[in-house]
């Protein structure tokens, strides 16, 4: 028989939920296009449709390692997202702004 979470997570003790908690933030936190896509609810062919591209064209870009910054942020605004740009270093981290008027330079 199936036993809810919340048994399960009752069961644990408050290290071990800590533990899960944390790991489970580090997840989705960092995720391919395609895990992305699937946790927003869309399947490849809904976001074809949103891209007005096909649906193949939308597998391909989950695919590629390597892509414009346009195609990126188009597919993440698609899914109702923000693309920024960060760049981290050891004493800080600096959002890169150049990106953020992509569109309103094409406009």
């Amino acid at each position: 028989m199936a036993r809810k979470f919340a048994e399960l997570r009752a069961k644990m003790t408050p290290a071990a939920r800590e533990r899960a908690e944390a790991r489970a933030q580090r997840l989705l936190e960092e995720m391919p296009l395609a895990e992305l896509r699937k946790a927003r609810g869309l399947t490849q062919v809904q976001l074809a449709e949103l891209l007005q591209v096909q649906q193949p064209a939308v597998a391909r870009i989950e695919r590629r390692t390597d892509m414009y910054l346009s195609t990126l942020r188009s597919h993440i605004e698609a899914m109702g997202g923000e693309l920024e740009v960060i760049a981290r270093f050891p004493d800080g981290a600096v959002k890169i702004r150049n990106f953020s008027d992509i569109n309103a330079k094409r406009g």
